[in-house]
């Protein structure tokens, strides 16, 4: 197993390398990470899961490091503004799947959902936050013009990156959209791993995938005020 992962991951900087798609070594970082943190995982979730206390700094150390991570694609250094579409996409969408039962409230149920929704809710604002910027500098012309019209700075703005920002959510809705036909996801696979019938694992999905549409509408309707309110004339 471990033989085929570095395959794959080395083929993976080649390609790169030649097909001039950008760094090859961000493939084998990429790899690397994920070997040594999914080891690190694997020893410390039996303690993790064991203890609530445990179990929500886990869960806070999951948000950060994905606040930690949009930001810098973002904003190209750390910021904790990342965190506000981050949380704003989330706490109401696991306090509902909690609050209703959906999601047992055991470390065991809210680890691996949290987990799910927190990396979907990640892509979300990396994917709207870059392509809001972008548009904020190809389309300033625009927004003067909406603004020279007598439309307010806010709806001027947005008007003109909203759609551009919207692409964030293709991947969830075409994951959606084909489930079943192209992909299996996770929660699915893993019910069926775990001994639950197909009529289950396919419940459960169906939960998962229809809470991440709404993190990731959540997400990226606020990173598009956050991005509109904090942006300024591009240089």
């Amino acid at each position: 197993m471990l033989v085929v992962t570095l395959a794959c991951t080395a083929a993976a900087a080649v390609v790169v390398h030649v097909a001039r798609l950008g760094d090859p070594r961000r493939q084998l970082t990429a790899g690397a990470r994920a070997l040594v943190q999914l080891a690190v995982v694997g020893l410390v979730i039996a303690a993790v899961l064991s203890s609530w206390p445990w179990t929500i700094a886990f869960c806070v150390l999951m948000t950060v490091v994905a606040a930690l991570t949009a930001g810098r694609r973002v904003w190209s250094t750390w910021t904790g503004w990342a965190l506000v579409p981050l949380l704003c996409g989330l706490l109401p969408v696991i306090a509902l799947l909690l609050l209703s039962g959906v999601v047992p409230l055991k470390p065991v149920s809210v680890v691996p959902v949290l987990g799910i929704l927190i990396g979907n809710a990640m892509t979300a604002t990396t994917l709207s936050g870059k392509r809001l910027l972008q548009a904020w500098e190809e389309r300033w012309g625009e927004f003067e013009a909406a603004l020279s019209i007598g439309l307010p700075h806010r709806e001027a703005a947005v008007t003109v990156v909203r759609d551009d920002a919207a692409l964030a959510l293709v991947p969830g809705l075409d994951q959606t959209r084909t489930v079943g036909l192209v992909t299996l996801p996770g929660a699915f696979v893993g019910v069926m791993l775990g001994g639950g019938s197909a009529w289950q694992a396919a419940a459960v999905q169906l939960v998962v995938l229809a809470a991440l549409l709404l993190v990731q509408a959540v997400t990226v309707a606020v990173m598009i005020e956050l991005v509109v309110r904090r942006t300024t004339r591009p240089a």
